[in-house]
């Protein structure tokens, strides 16, 4: 779906601290640390199944890894990036190490030892220590008991961003986040408001830079970084508009005047473009002599990696999802007949729809759970006087004709990442458009639509219940040019015939579609930036259930449209 959701207010914080649960309290972070390692690529020199090493770094304190009975043994977690490191938390089972190293290593092949002990106690330690890395390593060289080594938790906090992106490849820094920006012109109209250098170098991939529409749609155009300090520079990374630059050069500087190219092409080929370069400056310049198109130039992100310089920490990604990724949000809409949805999980959205919708969602009087285990969205033909819709090719009254329901969880429940799964029964009916579906949670605080991103997980057109259709929507590709895949059942079937279960697995590499478990469209995030613009899923969004009537994409009703209509939700449910 592409409707902008009426505000409801600021989202609540979302805490699910799941260690209280069993009366085991979670270390805290000390001031300015992150967790970094919850969720991130692990591996072990061995294992004692079934207890593997995702076990140790999955925040859950009732899974651990545990290894062979011998000496020595490791685990290790990859964080993505180099980064900081200034404490570890290691929560022994009875089984704990005696004698051990903490290392660090930007490749893990060469090591550092950031702590060593040879008189291990066991139980929880916290190990505050100072190293800089991508991998951390505990490595025990002597047991404490005759089994081997075993950890509930293996925690490493600090500071992220002193690195590269994950498979970025390296060992080199990003140096350009937060740093300061110059450009030939820039471009402030509505159009594209306030695209100034700044938003190139902020890693917000939905924010963009570009030259000037009245003064910087000519040859040459360019925008710059001050990286501070010194830096030898080894890799730039470009994600252009549609406005890009057929022919540029990356310059090099040590004073922000005399220029030195780095790379040349003559071939710009748009999208994301990784460059692997090698110069020295303080100083790093896109020049572009040859635009693509009529336009200007335009980046979405300009990012400069090597080392040196003066490079700002810029905000940890978030983990992706544990392996296997364990239940932390659920509703099974079990209750009475007639009750309205929990007011702790969901919030009805009333107000009129977008898309020529013409509906009016009430305050949950369309959705109640039937006792049996389910939940009702109607819809109905009846007016609600004062409320306009477009006109009704039916009647051509402009006041709404329909009800219908529509909530989400933007105030109750907002996450990144981990498997979004619901069981839905779905109406059939000509202008019936139900749908199952996520927004970007920056909507609620002022990001307009599609800046934030959508996600549509399942949509049907009430006309054609053989189909459905995954999608999702981001500054470069939405509405009906939108990034989905239509598909069916296997044997022909119609969706209102039963339940079916829609799913997402959604994590930093991309997101796989399924229908009740059988993939039916993945979306790789390298193949997306590099054919069709940024990604910008990488943050907190909210889920979204929805019955709309009417409307551009599934057409009007018509005399065989059955009213009331209704969509009926068995569970939703989310694993990380």
């Amino acid at each position: 779906m592409h409707p902008l959701l009426r505000r409801i207010g600021l989202p609540a914080v979302v805490a699910a601290v799941l260690l209280t649960l069993v009366g085991l309290p979670a270390p805290r972070a000390h001031a300015a640390e992150t967790l970094l390692s919850q969720g991130r690529p692990v591996v072990a020199s061995s294992t004692e199944e079934p207890f593997g090493a995702p076990g140790a770094v999955d925040g859950n304190p009732a899974t651990r890894w545990s290894s062979a009975f011998s000496d020595p043994q490791w685990i290790r977690v990859d964080l993505g990036a180099p980064a900081r490191i200034s404490r570890v938390t290691l929560q022994w089972e009875a089984a704990y190490g005696k004698a051990f190293r903490i290392e660090v290593s930007d490749d893990a092949q060469t090591w550092s030892t950031v702590h060593e002990t040879t008189g291990g106690t066991g139980g929880t330690q916290n190990l505050t220590l100072t190293g800089t890395g991508r991998y951390v390593r505990m490595y025990g060289t002597q047991r404490g008991t005759g089994y081997g080594f075993s950890l509930w938790e293996f925690q490493v906090y600090g500071t992220a961003g002193t690195g590269g992106d994950p498979g970025g490849g390296g060992g080199d820094a990003l140096l350009s986040y937060g740093r300061t920006g110059a450009a030939s012109s820039s471009q402030s109209d509505q159009n594209c408001w306030e695209c100034t250098p700044a938003r190139a170098f902020d890693r917000d991939p939905a924010s963009r830079w570009a030259t000037s529409s009245t003064t910087g749609w000519t040859d040459p155009g360019w925008i710059s970084v001050d990286l501070g300090a010194t830096a030898q520079i080894s890799r730039v990374v470009l994600q252009w508009d549609p406005a890009y630059a057929k022919s540029f050069q990356i310059q090099v500087s040590p004073n922000g005047t005399d220029w030195t190219p780095i790379y040349s092409t003559t071939s710009g080929t748009g999208f994301k473009q990784t460059l692997a370069v090698s110069g020295t400056g303080r100083y790093v310049r896109m020049y572009g002599t040859e635009r693509a198109t009529p336009y200007g130039y335009s980046l979405w992100e300009f990012q400069v990696y090597g080392t040196g310089g003066a490079p700002i920490p810029a905000p940890p990604l978030p983990p992706d999802p544990a392996q296997p990724p364990r239940l932390v949000w659920s509703d099974d809409f079990d209750g009475a007949a007639g009750s309205t949805p929990d007011p702790a999980k969901w919030r009805a959205d009333p107000g009129t729809g977008q898309n020529g919708e013409l509906q009016y969602y009430t305050d949950h009087r369309n959705a109640a759970l039937d006792g049996g285990g389910h939940l009702v969205m109607e819809a109905r033909k009846e007016a609600s006087p004062g409320r306009a819709c477009p006109p009704d090719p039916l009647t051509g009254s402009t006041t709404c004709q329909y009800t219908s329901a529509r909530m989400n969880t933007g105030a109750t429940f907002q996450f990144t990442y981990g498997r979004v799964e619901a069981r839905i029964k779905v109406p059939k009916g000509n202008g019936l458009w139900p749908a199952f579906w996520m927004m970007g949670a920056d909507f609620l605080t002022g990001r307009p639509w599609p800046y934030n991103g959508e996600v549509d997980i399942m949509e049907v057109l009430g006309k054609d219940v053989k189909t459905a259709y995954s999608t999702v929507h981001a500054p470069a590709y939405n509405g009906g040019n939108g990034i989905g895949s239509p598909y069916r059942l296997p044997s022909g079937a119609e969706f209102s015939d039963d339940f079916h279960t829609w799913a997402a697995d959604w994590n930093s590499k991309g997101i796989v579609f399924s229908l009740d478990g059988r993939t039916v469209f993945t979306l790789d995030k390298d193949q997306v930036e590099r054919t069709r613009g940024p990604w910008i899923f990488d943050h907190p969004h909210y889920m979204i259930l929805n019955l709309a009537v009417g409307g551009d994409w599934p057409g009007p009703t018509d005399a065989s449209t059955p009213f009331p209509s209704r969509m009926l939700v068995d569970y939703v449910r989310v694993y990380q």
